[in-house]
Formats: structure tokens, sequence, C-alpha cells
């Protein structure tokens, strides 16, 4: 009778302690976010996306509604063979509403002979099919125009996608068609593509940019130049509205130049860049 009586205690305490042991507390573990990954203004796009993380390769619309900012290039093209030319450009962007943004660029140029002249102006309109996450990929369609001075004028018509691969990791791919009207009607097909890791948070980031392209002219459609250029990207943002990025991308290809480089450092400004107040609540920060 003991035994038994013994035995029934026995289970009864297991079948306690295991029912505790069942209702302890549930903890959740969750990964900080960087603040460069929270959605930011009224298109819900991550901070990052709202100033040029890639010189090669465009992402979504840069500025909110009645964001402005301002841009100064420097392009620099050296050869297999011949001399170097250097490509300034002025850069203007507004952003406008439904996910818009009108963007003009006044260029000047270095050219190989050394004389400095005016190379013309583009007009570009950007356009986000939806905000950001509401479509795989981010999708927007880009419209350019350019009117040179002493070159044949042409137009480049893109397909820009984005996207956040993982927390740090930030991509974005261009399909791009160009198009000269006039001259030697150069054509060219081409993809750019790029991608970087986040070092410190809203201020460093390293990654890779590359771009192909296939290009031909009138009278040598059957011989094109395929160029292929790839290189490490840099990106460093001093204050939150400022950023300097330096892009060298070095030539794979026998038609590529052997050093395609670029220097870009912006600052946004305007209304619609107060980005306190453009932040978006915290009940969606997290998600």
């Amino acid at each position: 009778m003991k035994a038994w009586l013994i035995c029934g205690v026995v289970m009864t305490c297991g079948v306690v302690w295991a029912d505790q042991v069942n209702k302890l507390p549930e903890v959740n573990v969750t990964a900080e976010q960087l603040e460069e990954e929270r959605p930011v203004g009224p298109n819900q796009q991550p901070d990052w996306t709202t100033q040029r993380r890639f010189p090669t390769t465009r992402v979504y619309v840069q500025q909110p509604p009645w964001g402005v900012g301002f841009e100064q290039w420097w392009r620099g093209k050296f050869p297999r063979k011949g001399d170097s030319s250097h490509l300034f450009q002025e850069e203007l962007s507004v952003g406008l509403p439904y996910r818009l943004q009108l963007d003009i660029y006044e260029n000047w140029e270095i050219n190989e002979q050394g004389t400095v002249r005016h190379a013309g102006i583009q007009p570009e309109v950007r356009w986000a099919l939806a905000e950001w996450g509401k479509i795989p990929l981010n999708p927007t369609i880009y419209g350019e125009w350019k009117f040179n001075d002493e070159a044949p004028d042409g137009y480049e018509i893109k397909i820009l996608f984005g996207e956040e691969l993982a927390p740090r990791w930030h991509w974005g791919f261009n399909a791009i068609y160009e198009q000269e009207v006039g001259g030697e009607r150069e054509t060219e097909w081409a993809w750019s593509q790029a991608i970087s890791y986040t070092l410190i948070d809203q201020k460093l980031s390293a990654g890779v940019e590359m771009k192909f392209a296939y290009v031909t002219a009138k009278g040598s459609r059957a011989t094109p130049e395929i160029e292929f250029l790839m290189g490490p990207s840099l990106q460093w943002r001093p204050t939150p509205n400022t950023h300097l990025d330096i892009v060298p991308l070095f030539g794979v290809t026998e038609d590529s130049r052997r050093v395609d480089a670029f220097v870009v450092f912006g600052v946004d400004f305007g209304p619609g860049n107060k980005r306190e107040q453009a932040r978006a609540p915290v009940s969606l920060q997290s998600q």
C-alpha cells in the first residue's frame, strides 16, 4: 500500500513539474534593424534608397515629393589606346507626387585634345510603379533624352530594379536600351548591376558594380563591340543629407575602356527631405 502511495505522489509531482515547464514564458529574439533600412516618406522606401548608392545602377526614386537633390559628377574615361577624357555633370533632381522624379543634367567635357567645352543637357524622368515592397524587386521605369551640342542627340530607356537581399546587403539591376537619333545611329543594349554591404549604419558601405554593353552602329551591325567592366564601390555619408560615391570600373573585354571611373558628391534639401518628419510610424518600422 505504501509503495502505491509513493508512486502516486511521484507521478503527481512529475505532472505538475512538466506542466510548469510547458508554461514558461516565451522569449522573442529579433535582430536590431539598421536605421538606413527603416522605411521613410510616403513611398515607405528604406532610407538607403533616398541617396544615390550606385553611380552605375539606379534604384527606385531617390527624392520624396518636393524633395530636392544636387549632385556633382566626375567621370573619367581612360581608353586602352589614346588620351583620356573627362565629363563633369551638375545634376538637379526634384521629387514629385505619385512616385515620380525629374532630373536635369548640365554636361561639361574635357575632351581627348584637352579642350573644355559645353557638351549638352539631359532631362530624365523616373516613375516607380508602386510603394516600396508592394511589387517584387520594386520596378521603376526610367526615360532620358540627351540634347548634345556636337554629338548626335539620343535617348535612353531603362527598367530599374532594387531590393534588400538580407540585412546590410543592398542590390540593384538596370536593363538598358540607348539609341542615337543621328550620325552613326549607335545602338546600345546593356545591363548594369551592383551590390553593397553596410559597414557602418548610415555612414559607410562597400560593394561591387559592373556593366555589360552590346554596341552597334550604322554600317557595322554585324560586328558589335562587347564591353564589360567591373570594380569596387564605396559610399561615405558624412551627414544624413550628403553622400560621396567612388567607383573605378576596370575593363574586362578588349572593346572595353581600360578604366571608367566615377566620383559623385550629393546633397539633399527641400521640404520633402525632412526625414525626421517623414519617418514611418513605429508600428511599421519592424516590418
